[in-house]
């Protein structure tokens, strides 16, 4: 069901919001109010409130529509790659990216591309350690301690 969908999480204090697009995650955010006309009910929905409740979830099977520049794209494909409760350094996300050369130094790259995940938790860039992403501060904390990191 595409569209856009929020359901209040009391757990982050925040709605958790998803826009869909021909069945894909196009956007992901934690809102302090909804937007208008946001619907209530939808699988993922359930399934990230489950995960906000401590049920694991690895979300790999998500279908995630990223419109971002290439370079970011493959920072962002990489730290999809990162399991639940593990966390990389972005020293590790440099080497593990392809196309990065292994002896430059894509730290700002790599910042930027955390920075602007346009679906935190679907692509954990909490997961990544030193790196401020796009999820709230206090969101990305919540999510960090869920995963125990």
């Amino acid at each position: 069901m595409d569209g856009i969908h929020a359901r209040e999480s009391n757990f982050l204090d925040r709605y958790v919001q998803v826009a869909l697009a021909q069945g894909r995650v196009i956007s992901a955010s934690f809102p302090t109010e909804p937007e208008s006309g946001a619907g209530r009910e939808h699988d993922l929905l359930d399934r990230v409130e489950a995960y906000l409740r401590g049920e694991p979830d690895e979300f790999d099977d998500v279908q995630v529509a990223l419109t971002v520049p290439t370079d970011q794209r493959q920072v962002l494909e990489t730290v999809q790659t990162v399991p639940y409760g593990e966390t990389v350094t972005v020293e590790q996300l440099e080497r593990m990216t392809p196309g990065l050369d292994p002896d430059g130094d894509h730290t700002r790259e790599i910042r930027q591309a955390v920075a602007a995940n346009p679906v935190p938790l679907f692509i954990p860039t909490h997961r990544v350690r030193g790196v401020a992403g796009s999820a709230p501060a206090g969101v990305a904390e919540k999510l960090r301690a869920i995963e125990g990191l």
